[in-house]
């Protein structure tokens, strides 16, 4: 067992903007920039810092060009930001950010809610931000959604979710990560979906977005871990969800991602107490009990 284990792992931290995005209350931005200020105080080097979507549709990340000009990154930390169309992009290369991520669904019909497009839609659309990205030098990263399953539609092709990446890819997009949008995965579907993936592109060129609604993103993870996964989405204190998944509940823990990594001797640049902290920062910043079990339970002082 656990033969396969890599050195290092790139953690892809997603809570400024996924993890925020659902809340009810406003968050104030002075909060928003104590956050990522802790993030990057605890190693991490890949922070989605916010979304240039419609205040209308998320009001919460209404403030995005004002926190992208309070935080200013220290060198090898790269901010990244969702973008939907190339308005969003537009807005996101005057904030000077070097990475914008693309989102859609493998599900029709949450990819309808979620963004009023079709999956074709969706596509054509990303033809008119991905290819300007990379002209203007700005590397764009890719999510496809409700891979595990779909909130209105239940079970969802594997294949179909394969064949939206390939064209993800094939855009120009370095990198795809799925989604188990409503946390719905077990360990033996994980496998299948990875191996399936595997068959058809490079390890590096994905990653996995797993919610931990049922408990198992973490489980998952160690299955995609073992399958040559080095890439994972992640939420400090386990904070976030999606407003348009019913049912949904945070994302897997940044924290208990860390703790089970270093435990199997396995690399992530990330300080483990200092993350536990910026954990509690988000915990201030949103007011509110989060659920990452490292969050509420601390680092163990073990002794021999």
């Amino acid at each position: 067992m656990f033969a396969h284990l890599p050195a290092r792992v790139s953690i892809y931290e997603v809570s400024p903007r996924d993890g925020l995005q659902n809340e009810s209350s406003p968050i104030p931005i002075e909060g928003k920039r104590r956050l990522v200020e802790a993030l990057v105080a605890a190693g991490l080097t890949r922070i989605e810092l916010t979304s240039f979507v419609s205040p209308r549709w998320v009001p919460q990340l209404a403030d995005a060009e004002t926190l992208a000009s309070l935080v200013t990154p220290p060198a090898g930390v790269t901010l990244s930001a969702l973008c939907p169309n190339a308005k969003g992009f537009e807005r996101a290369r005057a904030a000077g950010l070097p990475e914008v991520a693309v989102f859609m669904s493998a599900s029709e019909t949450h990819n309808k809610k979620n963004t009023n497009k079709t999956i074709a839609q969706s596509l054509e659309t990303f033809r008119e931000i991905v290819e300007p990205a990379l002209v203007a030098g700005v590397r764009v990263r890719a999510y496809v959604s409700t891979v595990w399953g779909c909130p209105y539609e239940g079970e969802v092709s594997a294949e179909r979710a394969l064949e939206i990446a390939q064209e993800l890819l094939g855009l120009g997009c370095y990198q795809v990560s799925l989604g188990d949008t409503i946390g719905v995965g077990t360990p033996l579907q994980t496998r299948r979906i990875c191996e399936l993936f595997l068959r058809n592109v490079p390890a590096e060129r994905l990653a996995l977005h797993l919610h931990d609604t049922r408990g198992t993103a973490l489980a998952n993870a160690l299955v995609g871990l073992e399958l040559g996964i080095r890439d994972f989405d992640s939420s400090v204190a386990g904070v976030g969800g999606c407003p348009y998944a019913p049912g949904a509940a945070g994302n897997l823990a940044t924290e208990d991602l860390v703790y089970m990594l270093e435990g199997m001797g396995i690399e992530t640049g990330v300080d483990l107490e200092k993350l536990v902290e910026a954990g509690r920062v988000a915990e201030a910043v949103i007011g509110r009990r989060l659920p990452g079990k490292v969050h509420q339970a601390g680092v163990p002082t073990l002794r021999s």
